[in-house]
């Protein structure tokens, strides 16, 4: 089966699920629950719905064992919304990537720490990349360079050349030059 098929239906049951969980199950152990993906198997038959619960771990288990007994009605909220032939069979598991990517800030924040240069002490002293994606190719800086010294751009080695016949395509979009007649209309 297509990958964007495959992407797409998961995309949807990730959407019914959230919205259902968020809105209209009333079970009193779902609690603080985000459905973050749901990936589903080639032939439909089945969907892992992966789930994030802030708690303790006790909570946790709670919200996933509710998460579990309301499965046939997460998956008739499912079926309504999908037209295929099979409905996939929930499963549900707890998304473990918002504690690891927790534990992997505070592993580069500590080992920051340590560092032996005294100016960077988190994540949050260190500079973000550029925004522009030509930087790292240097495109952007010839360029620049260029327009900076009013340097034609085809003297500039690396330098982003323009089509050349852009004057002459767009010569018709700023009207009639002085020594030329405006167009006429014959019938007016």
């Amino acid at each position: 089966m297509k990958s964007h098929r495959l992407a797409r239906v998961s995309e949807a049951i990730r959407e019914v699920v959230a919205e259902t969980v968020l809105f209209e199950l009333r079970d009193p152990r779902v609690k603080k629950v985000t459905v973050t993906r749901a990936e589903v198997s080639a032939d439909l038959q089945h969907a892992k719905v992966y789930v994030s619960i802030m708690g303790t771990p006790s909570q946790q288990k709670l919200a996933l064992h509710g998460l579990k007994h309301a499965a046939g009605f997460l998956q008739s909220k499912v079926a309504d919304r999908l037209q295929t032939r099979y409905t996939p069979l929930l499963s549900f598991h707890l998304d473990e990537g918002v504690k690891k990517s927790l534990e992997i800030t505070r592993l580069l924040n500590e080992a920051l720490a340590n560092s032996p240069d005294p100016t960077v002490h988190s994540l949050a002293d260190v500079e973000p990349r550029p925004e522009d994606p030509l930087a790292e190719t240097g495109f952007a800086k010839e360029t620049d360079r260029a327009e900076a010294e009013n340097t034609p751009a085809e003297q500039v080695p690396g330098a982003i050349q323009p089509h050349p016949n852009h004057e002459e395509r767009h010569a018709h979009d700023a009207g009639p030059t002085e020594g030329s007649a405006a167009p006429t209309n014959p019938k007016a």
